[in-house]
C-alpha cells in the first residue's frame, strides 16, 4: 500500500491537473444554450475521486465496493473528510474517466530505459453469440482473435520497461 505522504503527493498532482483540465475544458468547449440540466455539485472533488481509483488499483482488492467501504470509508477516512456513499462515488467515477486517463498518460507513466515489452489483452464486450444484438458499442467494437479464440470488443495494448513500470497504453478495436 502507498504511504500517506505518497497519497498526499499524488492528490496534489491530481488536484493541480484537475484545475488545469477544468480551465482548458471551460476555455475550449461550447457553452450550453437553452434549458439548464439538473446538476448537483459533489462534496468530493474530482481529484479525490481520481485518487481513490488510483489507490484501488494499487491496493490488491479485487472488488471496488469492498475497497471503498472497508478501506476508504473506515481506515482512510481522515484523508477523505467529505466521503460520499458508494452509490454516489460510482456516479462520480464516470465524470473523471477522461481526466484520469490524461493524468495517467501525462504524469504517472514510467521512463523508457531502452528495453520495452509490449503485450495486448482482449476486452470482451459480449459473448460471440450476442454480437448481432449488441447495441452499446455498435460500430465501435469489432471482432478480433487472440490466443484464446475469437472475441467481440476491444484490445488493451500495454508497453512496460524491464522494471515493470507502465510506459504507455492504448485501447483499439478488437481487429
Amino acid at each position: 500500500m502507498i504511504t500517506e505522504d505518497k497519497v498526499t503527493e499524488i492528490f496534489c498532482m491530481a488536484d493541480d491537473f484537475c484545475k488545469f483540465f477544468d480551465a482548458m475544458t471551460l476555455k475550449h468547449t461550447l457553452k450550453p444554450t437553452g434549458k439548464r440540466k439538473y446538476h448537483q455539485n459533489s462534496t468530493m472533488s474530482k481529484a479525490e475521486v481520481m485518487l481513490i481509483m488510483i489507490l484501488f488499483h494499487d491496493s490488491g482488492y479485487r472488488c471496488f465496493k469492498h475497497f471503498y467501504l472497508e478501506k476508504v470509508c473506515k481506515q482512510l477516512r481522515h484523508l477523505f473528510p467529505k466521503v460520499v456513499s458508494y452509490n454516489r462515488i460510482v456516479e462520480l467515477e464516470r465524470d473523471v474517466v477522461i481526466p484520469l486517463t490524461l493524468f495517467i498518460k501525462k504524469v504517472l507513466l514510467g521512463k523508457c530505459t531502452g528495453i520495452s515489452f509490449v503485450d495486448s489483452t482482449p476486452l470482451r464486450v459480449c459473448k460471440n453469440q450476442r454480437i448481432h444484438i449488441h447495441k452499446v458499442f455498435k460500430g465501435i467494437a469489432q471482432r478480433g482473435k487472440c490466443s484464446m479464440g475469437w472475441f467481440f470488443g476491444f484490445k488493451l495494448h500495454l508497453i512496460c520497461n524491464e522494471k515493470g513500470e507502465l510506459l504507455n497504453f492504448m485501447i483499439t478495436p478488437g481487429d
